[in-house]
């Protein structure tokens, strides 16, 4: 049966039209996503409170990429995944197997992890959270769980350079109030873990829409400065916590179309209300709202070309505690201080000194004149997004021009990072957190400062490029 002239006319036009709209998209984008969820039981990562391991699963845990290649065939992937963070040593497994089996330099790669605290347990040699609480098994599972993630993440960097096809980006903003800041002043000095409304928070929900030449919607990344941890120790089923519930809610509501969390400067800003299930679906479905009412009104085009830039530089320690010192922690009352202590001792001993700097990686990606992208390592506190929003912001010429996207957790989750201000105040955040790695103690006063120079640096080299 013939259509009607009318239809018969228009699928003709859209026939002769199509290849041209595809030659007019400035990108060329791929999307993939492979599952992670263990398979067994295992121990999860975020908490040193649990005291077994896991029992089952909220949902599926995913790795997923993004793939772009701008006009002139230059490429760059971003990942994101349901983990606790990638260790430098995860890190540098996967850059070198990119580059080898898919010609991807080392800055056009972006690791980023959500940061669950229900995700599984990983291999981190600087991590001593967990220390003699594993049997033999366990261990060799979280090992052979780790490779194989980092296989899967390989694998899915391959798979969206494979899926690369016409594409326009578009860039927007949300907002979301959930997160809040988890740092309150006591009489005692700085408390952590308690919902202080008060305190700096970033309520900014940025995202980045990819349709296709057409217009349909084919993903979407969007982002959140907020801890994953909705979620308490007492939870024993793997989850990626509220930002699993937005990736997977968004998905539902949009059949076909990828949904991939960046989590931003959330250091220390964690969701409230908080602690159940319901709490952590109900802030899920808050944020992916957020983002689905956005994009159904304007967004900013965003073109190319992209250009990138990528360096490890040292950000020092503050001085060390003596070896007397930390003999004496031998005896305090808290485990995690008395295991920092013995391994601080044990390195001592060893090298004969503590390590004064930690490499730190940094990474910039700029979308022509439209969109700055800066991914932070560490659990970055949300004043370098503000901060650095606000200053790269300024620098434009014309003041203002182009919007920035500042995410943390990215290629190397080993610290707190806090800024002068949170290592001034103390507390967890500030440096007490460090007990639990294999780290010295907190960061120098000049943290801030080195990593917003670095990060000014970076963005004039692409911008004059």
């Amino acid at each position: 049966m013939r259509p009607p002239g009318g239809v018969l006319r228009f699928l003709c036009a859209l026939a002769l039209i199509a290849p041209a709209l595809a030659a007019e998209a400035p990108w060329k984008a791929g999307l993939a996503s492979i599952p992670i969820t263990p398979g067994k039981s295992m121990w999860m990562a975020g908490f040193g409170a649990r005291t077994k391991p896991s029992e089952g699963a909220l949902h599926e845990l995913y790795v997923k990429a993004l793939a772009l290649e701008d006009r002139t065939g230059r490429r760059a992937v971003l990942v994101t995944s349901d983990l606790v963070g990638f260790s430098a040593a995860m890190t540098q497994l996967i850059a070198d197997q990119a580059r080898r089996r898919y010609g991807l330099p080392r800055d056009r790669l972006i690791l980023n992890s959500s940061h669950t605290h229900s995700g599984p347990l990983l291999a981190n040699p600087l991590s001593i959270w967990l220390t003699g609480r594993l049997s033999a098994e366990q261990e060799r599972d979280v090992e052979e769980y780790t490779r194989d993630v980092e296989q899967k993440v390989v694998a899915v960097v391959g798979a969206a350079l494979a899926d690369l096809r016409p594409a326009r980006l578009s860039f927007g903003h949300s907002r979301a109030t959930f997160g809040v800041n988890r740092r309150i002043k006591t009489e005692s000095g700085w408390a952590s873990f308690r919902a202080n409304p008060d305190g700096p928070s970033d309520p900014d929900v940025p995202f980045l829409r990819l349709d296709s030449p057409e217009g349909r919607l084919r993903g979407v990344v969007f982002g959140y400065a907020c801890h994953t941890s909705t979620l308490l120790p007492d939870n024993y089923r793997f989850s990626g916590d509220y930002a699993g519930f937005a990736q997977e809610w968004l998905e539902k509501q949009h059949p076909g179309a990828l949904a991939l969390f960046v989590a931003g400067c959330g250091g220390d800003i964690g969701a409230a209300p908080r602690g159940t299930v319901e709490l952590a679906r109900k802030h899920g479905e808050t944020l992916a709202a957020a983002v689905g009412g956005a994009m159904d009104g304007p967004a900013m085009p965003v073109d190319g070309p992209l250009k990138t830039a990528f360096e490890v530089f040292p950000v020092a320690f503050a001085p060390p505690p003596s070896r007397a010192e930390f003999q004496a922690r031998l005896q305090h009352k808290d485990v995690y201080t008395r295991q920092h202590a013995e391994e601080m001792l044990r390195m001592l001993a060893r090298d004969g000194r503590l390590p004064t700097v930690y490499p730190y990686p940094l990474q910039v990606w700029q979308f022509g004149p439209d969109l700055t992208l800066v991914a932070l390592a560490g659990e970055a506190v949300v004043d370098y997004a503000l901060r650095l929003k606000k200053e790269l912001s300024r620098d434009r010429v014309p003041p203002g021009r182009g919007a920035v996207w500042v995410a943390a957790y990215s290629n190397d989750v080993f610290a707190y990072i806090p800024s002068l201000r949170v290592l001034k105040e103390g507390g967890y955040e500030g440096g007490e957190a460090t007990v639990g790695a294999r780290l010295p103690g907190p960061f120098a006063p000049d943290i801030e400062e080195r990593i917003i120079g670095k990060v000014h640096e970076l963005v004039r080299k692409v911008r004059r490029r």
